[in-house]
């Protein structure tokens, strides 16, 4: 079944191109021209993905996104303008998983979408990444996406998922950004710094709010690791 996306964006030329190129790459698309409409789409429910533009009327894109995390965790990609940095790094840090710069080259947003719809569970994964995993009191189960602490559910979006299945894949060793990137986004794609440091701060109140406080380390200079914590809390 195609992955239905919802676009929600004030200016109809950028609906109308963001739903032209997701179609063509064999998607649904929907529409919405303010955040209360994409709150009314979102309620309606069917949605694989929502691309939300930061700067609309009535309600903006990190309120739609505010709300939205407050009962789900459907992937979200946020549209900004270049001079909107904060806001950008405000999106990820509310529960935004990727963001787009406008102006934007549709082929590059294609791909990060595709990206977010294969680590949410849509699309073919290696047969590798299958089953369970467990390290300590941390759990994943990559076939299901789900994910545990202590036998606490921990709520991940897709690319939190992603990147703690990468630390989890080898406790002892240091990820650099670079590597984290690739693992979450998938190669020739060019994302901030910022923007893994967003989600690894997501990932560690999550964790800590399920009693796994600094399980992730910073080793500076380099990257990040799963700490001895993780062991101990078994």
């Amino acid at each position: 079944m195609a992955p239905r996306i919802l676009v929600a964006d004030d200016e109809p030329n950028i609906r109308d191109v963001i739903c032209f190129a997701l179609d063509r790459a064999g998607m649904k698309t929907t529409t919405a021209r303010n955040g209360t409409e994409a709150m009314m789409a979102f309620h309606k429910g069917g949605l694989d993905l929502i691309v939300l533009d930061i700067g609309m009327p009535e309600m903006d894109g990190l309120e739609v996104c505010r709300r939205i995390r407050k009962t789900s965790n459907l992937p979200i990609l946020f549209l900004s303008a270049r001079d909107e940095e904060i806001d950008r790094i405000l999106g990820l840090e509310i529960g935004g998983d990727d963001y787009v710069t406008k102006p934007f080259s549709p082929r590059e947003l294609v791909a990060r979408v595709r990206t977010i719809l294969k680590r949410s569970g849509h699309g073919p994964e290696p047969d590798a990444t299958k089953g369970a995993v467990s390290v300590g009191s941390l759990r994943l189960n990559r076939g299901g996406r789900t994910a545990s602490f202590a036998d606490v559910p921990l709520t991940l979006t897709a690319l939190e998922f992603a990147i703690l299945d990468t630390l989890l894949t080898r406790p002892e060793m240091v990820f650099s950004r670079d590597q984290l990137m690739e693992a979450a986004y998938g190669v020739d794609m060019q994302v901030a710094d910022r923007t893994i440091d967003s989600h690894i701060r997501n990932l560690r109140a999550k964790l800590s709010a399920a009693g796994g406080r600094g399980i992730i380390a910073t080793v500076h200079g380099i990257g990040f690791k799963l700490t001895a914590n993780i062991e101990g809390s078994a």
